[in-house]
């Protein structure tokens, strides 16, 4: 069984792209979504590309999550299966899900945890997320600046959500807020 422990933040600027070590392309669809129960995604992507643009073999995975048993019901913690599928599989499950998102995923070189930033294309630009996989949720880690506020928790900001309903169907109320 796998736990995930993640801090998630609102981005702003482009400070985080000196410290860019590989990325990736996503598409990901929901096969199922449940706001107090689990939900099951199919990502596809090709293979992580360093800086040069080498790396484009094609992957997929099903993710279950669900919310940690122990968690009591802390959003920083959740249960979290992935398993890899075929390419073809993945691209054919994608089909399937009436609610998908696209987005370039950057791993990025930061101490104190795995962080990525995630730019949102399509109906959720021009979104921009970072997370930080922590092994426990007491872990220190130092905030970069780029990180304007933590949205750890926010559940019409998960990744689900956006697939759902995008900010492209947001009020300008609502991207204010937001945004600022």
């Amino acid at each position: 069984m796998a736990l995930e422990i993640e801090r998630r933040f609102l981005v702003s600027g482009d400070g985080w792209r000196s410290q860019i070590a590989w990325q990736r392309q996503l598409q990901q669809g929901y096969l199922a979504i449940h706001p107090s129960g689990p939900t099951v995604r199919v990502r596809s992507s090709g293979s992580p590309e360093p800086e040069d643009g080498s790396g484009t073999e094609a992957q997929a995975w099903i993710t279950i999550k669900a919310a940690a048993p122990d968690s009591g019901g802390a959003a920083l913690s959740r249960l979290e299966f992935e398993y890899a599928v075929p390419a073809v599989d993945g691209q054919a499950l994608l089909a399937l899900c009436s609610h998908r998102l696209v987005k370039r995923r950057y791993g990025l070189s930061l101490p104190g945890g795995d962080w990525v930033v995630d730019v949102f294309e399509a109906e959720n630009a021009p979104l921009v997320l970072a997370e930080v996989e922590l092994d426990s949720p007491e872990t220190e880690v130092e905030i970069p600046i780029w990180c304007c506020r933590e949205i750890t928790g926010s559940q019409r900001l998960s990744n689900a959500s956006l697939a759902q309903r995008p900010l492209a169907l947001w009020s300008g109320a609502e991207r204010t807020a937001l945004f600022g």
